[in-house]
């Protein structure tokens, strides 16, 4: 299935993120058809393949030039002799499938950067149908990672400038032109493009390029934390491809891969697979993790806690894993910092309750069942990843706006000049990030697209927001206007809230904030607090803490049973 077409639009047939191994990072342009080859044959006799990994993704070098009469495109003579299909052909034969490379522009990055002389004018750049005919109708590729030097003109000895929207849907509109129904498009423009990229893409790159070194890829963690929101359905963040067992630490390598599965990017292996070392090939076959990266669901995990510690941060992240909204979640303690952290979490602010069984990914084991928290001290660098299986799943009360859907974010164009939302680093807000530059224009919005509530009914949504001046915004749920207000909360450092009387579905929610001319607030969070129904038997209070409730019934405090209290032996529907 055709993952920028189909996939979005059915979720229960879309593809998990790509697995497999790319040439770029351990052989650049100095690929060949041997090697290439080589490494689809270790793919397979080092137990790969048997965990998931099926992709041997061919990246640049392996242009000759183009046909300037008949457009054909050209294979370097030496590195591939006898052309891309017979080893298009060999990956298969292995099981396997196989990935090219081209770029938007007309010369690729390996022209410009790495003195390929023969990779001028080879990109798609006037040639869109023509390579796109060759490389999936002629040798059968299943996947394409397009680079965008030959786009950008600090890339490209040309000079060209290039629309990356306009572009990128070109390319697919010729990959659909093949009739290809199950090819993977890669967009590697190096920042998150924008929300079109969901339409026509598997994935795309979210940062520059990765190096096999801690800061690296800790910037790269960095850069992904706020971008939940953008993957789901078959379409995910590409924090590029993978350097473990390239030089890093050992728990490092486990940091850096394991937050690649917490965060579902593609997994390609960038290593030579023929000499890898013991250490990193045990990590890159670990089941769990690769199972929390391949989970049926496609979610990417969100910040759930910020610790700082002195110039520091360190993150708790959360996500579900298996069943939408169920019982068990996969959990990360990270710690980038540069000293040993003691982290701690209250269960109920990872929306769990009862008894926990906590299982460590990592060193595939059970640790001992919870109740109450979880606390661990994590190495500097390093990471705690846990399925964890609780005996009751809360509702959730709070909804950062780092976590939200900005209908506008992009990360290409100044913000400003384009008036699109972005979200901000501050040491006020509560997760210490916010969402601001929102309004001007009812796109430019605001969503909170995942908000679950069991039952439906009366709730009191609270908002925080921070402006220094009179700011408007229309409150939406469910496609449904729910009030317009003006909000100043005295000054840009100082937090207020606004309180709004919302009504839910069973179900999933669409929270939704915009302002049709004028700019917003800089939003800070949204929480719920469910308003509890009065019904003929008596007047039913929920006294509510942060997550778990009781009821009172005429003076008389009950604890709640999946929304259900017993008085005078008759069952009563608590909302």
């Amino acid at each position: 299935m055709f993952c920028g077409a189909l996939c979005h639009a059915q979720q229960s047939t879309f593809e998990p993120p790509t697995m497999g191994w790319s040439s770029w990072n351990t052989f650049g342009i100095n690929i060949s058809e041997s090697i290439i080859k080589g490494q689809a044959d270790a793919m397979v006799s080092q137990g790969f393949a048997s965990v998931g990994y099926k992709y041997i993704n061919i990246d640049d070098g392996f242009f000759g030039g183009r046909n300037k009469e008949t457009g054909e495109l050209l294979i370097h003579p030496s590195r591939f002799p006898n052309g891309l299909k017979v080893v298009a052909d060999y990956i298969h034969s292995k099981g396997l499938k196989a990935g090219i490379y081209s770029d938007a522009g007309a010369n690729t990055c390996g022209n410009y950067h790495n003195g390929d002389v023969l990779s001028v004018d080879v990109g798609l750049y006037n040639y869109d149908q023509h390579d796109a005919d060759f490389y999936f109708k002629e040798c059968g590729f299943d996947f394409i990672k397009v680079d965008f030097c030959g786009g950008d003109p600090i890339h490209n000895s040309d000079r060209l400038k290039l629309d990356e929207k306009q572009r990128y849907e070109a390319i697919h509109k010729a990959i659909v032109n093949t009739g290809r129904d199950d090819v993977r498009l890669n967009i590697c423009r190096w920042a998150y493009p924008g929300n079109w990229a969901k339409d026509i893409s598997c994935s795309w790159r979210t940062t520059g390029d990765i190096g096999p070194w801690w800061s690296s890829v800790k910037s790269i963690v960095e850069e992904n934390l706020y971008l939940s929101a953008y993957c789901g359905g078959g379409h995910y963040n590409d924090m590029d491809m993978l350097e473990v067992g390239k030089g890093m630490s050992t728990t490092e390598d486990v940091t850096h891969f394991g937050m690649w599965c917490m965060m579902s990017s593609p997994l390609l292996i960038g290593c030579n697979m023929k000499d890898i070392n013991a250490t990193a090939k045990g990590l890159l076959r670990n089941k769990d993790l690769i199972a929390i990266n391949q989970d049926s669901l496609g979610l990417q995990a969100y910040v759930v806690k910020k610790f700082t510690f002195g110039e520091e941060n360190a993150y708790i992240l959360v996500k579900d894993i298996i069943t939408l909204h169920g019982k068990t979640r996969a959990v990360a303690f990270y710690n980038p910092t540069e000293s040993v952290q003691s982290m701690e979490i209250d269960l109920a602010d990872l929306d769990l309750a009862g008894t926990v069984k906590v299982y460590d990914a990592v060193n595939r084991r059970n640790l001992s069942d919870v109740t109450d928290k979880l606390s661990f001290n994590v190495a500097k660098h390093g990471v705690r990843i846990l399925r964890l299986e609780a005996e009751e799943r809360l509702e959730r009360t709070l909804y950062e706006a780092e976590t939200a859907y900005l209908s506008c974010y992009q990360e290409i164009t100044n913000h400003q000049a384009s008036e699109t939302a972005i979200y901000e680093s501050n040491a006020n807000a509560s997760g210490g990030m916010v969402a601001g530059w929102l309004g001007r224009r009812a796109a430019n919005d605001i969503q909170w697209k995942n908000v679950y509530s069991v039952e439906g009914g009366k709730y009191k949504m609270t908002l925080a927001y921070v402006s220094g001046e009179n700011r408007s915004l229309i409150l939406e749920v469910n496609g449904k206007k729910v009030k317009s207000v003006s909000l100043n909360s005295g000054n840009w450092s100082t937090f207020k809230t606004y309180k709004f009387d919302i009504e839910l579905n069973a179900g999933e929610n669409v929270v939704r904030l915009y302002n049709t001319s004028g700019w917003m607030p800089s939003i800070d969070y949204m929480s719920l607090e469910r308003v509890p129904q009065t019904n003929s038997i008596g007047s039913v209070k929920a006294k509510s803490s942060k997550r778990a409730s009781t009821y009172s019934i005429d003076g008389r405090v009950m604890p709640s049973n999946k929304g259900l209290v017993v008085m005078d032996g008759k069952k009563v529907m608590v909302q």
